[in-house]
This record gives structure tokens, C-alpha cells and sequence, in this order.
């Protein structure tokens, strides 16, 4: 080839580069969402959307929260009670019968998913300010007052080390504050549970940081569904 047909050729190979126009990027198909948990536990719905909590639990928290730690344990436990006594037991019967049997990661697993079915459904945007009825008038027997109440769960709160839950918790015919590790509850030590504050890190941490007692105050002024932890009393 000529140096000038040379030439020519390269100018027309640059020119045509270009102008030319690049290949359009083929759309990536989405995700294939997660599998739903296989076995006979299944984690309830969220009675509220995700921000509607906000500003005292974001959306971020929320989300997190329920769809990656409380869901996780119920995918766990449905795994651990295959074939096993287990899988024919409500959450409550797997967590005394795990207690006793010292099987740690079935009980622990059952009683935080119990303990979250608890947690969502006392909480409400807007709700009530103060409790009312017997509820009311057990908290001002046992504690003298509502405020006098929330000042002991927001210090018992900070009393806890580690990961773990601050309960109000009717014992008999008097209420009281209770504090358990880890995936424990008031379950295993006979007092029914009214009122439960998750203190481990991943409720708060990503709204409060390392202030927990912040958390648990601004959760007891502001989102209680007062109507549902006064439902859960029993005859004393």
C-alpha cells in the first residue's frame, strides 16, 4: 500500500471511530428476591410502614431492623427445628422447653423472635401519650407515676451490658422493670411481658449512636401504643 492510500486509510478509520455511536449497555435484570423462610414459623408483618417511626427510629433503622434481624431469626430457627419436637411448638412452648433442655440456639433464636413480635406491635406513630384504665392505675400503685415509671426503664436501660431488653412486666398484681440478656425474656422467669424495649445496638445505633438511654426515653414519650400494653394485662 502506498504512503498516501496509507494515509487516507487511517484518516477514514480515525474519522469513522468518532462518529460512530457506542453499543448500548443491555439492562441488567433485577435481583431474585430472597427466598421466603421455609418451616412453621413465619415473622408477622410490620403493623406501620417503615418511616412512619421516624424521627425517633428512622426508616434506615427500621428496615434493617425487621427485614434483616428479625427476619434472620425466624430463617434460623426454621432450620434448628426440622425434624425435631420443635417444629410442632408455638414460639412460647420453644422457648421454655429450649430454656430447659439448655438448647441455646433454638431458645435464643425462639425468644427473639417472640420478643420482636412484642416490640412492633406496642409501638405507634402518633399514638397516645399516656396510658389509661387499669393499666393507669397499676403504673401509679407501683411507681407513683407514669414519668416516675419511664425514669426507671430509661436507667435500667443503661444498666444493661451487652445486648439484651429493659421489660415492664406485670407480676402478680404489681407491675415492675425487668432487664434480660441477650434473646431472653420474661417468659422464662413466669411475669408476663407488657412493655419491651430492645436495647441491643442494632435498634438505635444508627440513629443515637452510643446514646441507648436517648433511645429508650424518646421510644417512651413518643411511639407507645399504649392501648396494646395495657391489653396484655391479665387478671391478677
Amino acid at each position: 500500500m502506498s504512503k498516501i492510500n496509507r494515509r487516507n486509510f487511517i484518516l477514514t478509520a480515525a474519522a469513522a471511530a468518532a462518529t460512530a455511536k457506542p453499543a448500548p449497555v443491555l439492562a441488567q435484570a433485577p435481583a431474585a428476591a430472597p427466598a421466603a423462610p421455609q418451616g412453621p414459623f413465619k415473622q408477622p408483618p410490620l403493623p406501620f410502614h417503615e418511616s412512619q417511626l421516624a424521627p425517633v427510629i428512622g426508616a434506615r433503622t427500621v428496615t434493617l431492623h425487621y427485614g434483616k434481624h428479625h427476619a434472620g431469626y425466624y430463617t434460623n430457627l426454621n432450620t434448628l427445628v426440622q425434624n425435631t419436637p420443635y417444629a410442632s411448638m408455638s414460639l412460647e412452648q420453644i422457648i421454655v422447653a429450649a430454656k430447659n433442655d439448655s438448647d441455646r440456639r433454638v431458645f435464643n433464636n425462639a425468644g427473639q423472635a417472640w420478643n420482636h413480635e412484642l416490640y412492633w406491635t406496642m409501638l405507634k406513630p402518633g399514638g397516645a401519650k399516656t396510658p389509661g384504665g387499669k393499666l393507669a392505675e397499676m403504673i401509679n400503685a407501683s411507681f407513683g407515676s407514669l414519668d416516675e415509671m419511664k425514669k426507671q426503664m430509661v436507667t435500667s436501660s443503661g444498666t444493661v451490658f451487652g445486648s439484651g431488653w429493659t421489660w415492664l412486666v406485670q407480676d402478680g398484681n404489681k407491675l415492675a422493670i425487668l432487664n434480660t440478656a441477650g434473646g431472653d425474656g420474661p417468659l422464662t422467669s413466669g411475669k408476663t411481658a407488657l412493655l419491651g424495649i430492645d436495647v441491643w445496638e442494632h435498634a438505635y445505633y444508627l440513629d443515637y449512636e452510643n446514646r441507648r438511654t436517648d433511645h429508650v426515653k424518646a421510644v417512651l414519650d413518643n411511639i407507645i401504643n399504649w392501648d396494646v400494653v395495657g391489653s396484655r394485662l391479665k387478671a391478677a
